[in-house]
């Protein structure tokens, strides 16, 4: 493990090609996704939702669909599967008063935040949902990427797959579960590759 924060950002790679005799333990992976939680969301909902598929037989399920990232499914510790719940909303109650009764939060706050929620929820358009939780997934996906890397692992984040029956094939309502990447994780069969950023003058502008 390292707490280097320049040497986690500098050192992470895609890596594709992972040592096949490695497992993460479900304690430390369990560690990994609680450290990658911390990560903001829009009014802490929460929504991401995680499969860790591991097994050979979870493993089988998910080659086909995810046939361009096979080398990466089959040489893997596991690979998480992110999702984005779209009834996040049912989980307002707990998250708020267990805040309450830590002292994160006063109760008259509390109540505010959950009159607050509970008009938006009501009338919340589906596609501005939708959109809040891909990007509250993106959040979390890449700070679990780097706990990942403060725990010695790697990853590589994967787009390329069947986002239309990935939730079914699994046992997952899929109107409500939205998926948003796959992440494979374990320790690099290899160095991976550097990879090459644009310079700061060309992505961003000062007004």
């Amino acid at each position: 493990m390292t707490n280097d924060f320049k040497e986690i950002l500098r050192g992470r790679r895609s890596i594709r090609n992972y040592d096949t005799g490695v497992k993460i333990s479900k304690e430390e992976m369990a560690e990994i996704l609680e450290e990658a939680t911390l990560a903001p969301s829009s009014v802490n909902m929460q929504p991401w939702r995680f499969l860790i598929i591991e097994s050979k037989e979870g493993k089988e399920k998910l080659g086909p669909l995810a046939s361009f990232n096979k080398l990466q499914v089959e040489t893997s510790s596991a690979v998480i599967a992110l999702f984005g719940d779209l009834n996040n909303f049912e989980y307002s109650e707990e998250i708020y008063s267990k805040a309450v009764e830590l002292g994160y939060m006063p109760l008259e706050v509390k109540e505010k935040q959950m009159a607050f929620i509970s008009s938006i929820a009501s009338k919340l358009d589906p596609q501005v949902n939708r959109e809040t939780v891909l990007i509250d997934g993106g959040l979390v996906a890449m700070q679990l990427m780097l706990v990942a890397r403060s725990h010695g692992y790697d990853t590589c984040p994967i787009g390329g797959f069947d986002k239309e029956n990935i939730a079914e094939a699994f046992d997952l309502d899929k109107n409500r579960y939205v998926p948003v990447m796959l992440i494979s994780i374990g320790k690099a069969g290899d160095n991976g590759y550097k990879s090459v950023r644009l310079p700061i003058d060309k992505v961003a502008q000062w007004k």
